[in-house]
């Protein structure tokens, strides 16, 4: 495994299309010739926001640079008060060299 960089900035979260709250991300990338390049980290969020889309499918992110990255919750809970959540990341990733 291949440590690419970090991604980190702002953007859009957004489910099913409908714009849901401003972000801010911390996303590390890999790359592993099983899997090809990957990506997870930290999305934070009010937690108003990160309650109304925990654990649903067709979460996305439209970053401030333009990239559109899909995003799937790695933990299985939660915490009510939390305004950070771990995520896993697929979509317009860096590519690797």
């Amino acid at each position: 495994m291949r440590y690419l960089g970090g991604l980190t900035g702002r953007g859009v979260l957004k489910h099913n299309g409908d714009e849901i709250a401003r972000v801010s991300y911390d996303f590390d990338s890999f790359f592993k010739k099983s899997a090809g390049v990957t990506s997870c980290g930290e999305l934070q969020a009010s937690a108003a926001a990160l309650k109304d889309v925990f654990g649903r499918k067709n979460i996305q992110l439209l970053t401030d640079d333009g990239r559109l990255l899909d995003l799937r919750f790695s933990e299985k809970t939660l915490p009510p008060s939390s305004n950070v959540a771990h995520v896993d990341v697929i979509g317009d990733l860096p590519t690797a060299q």
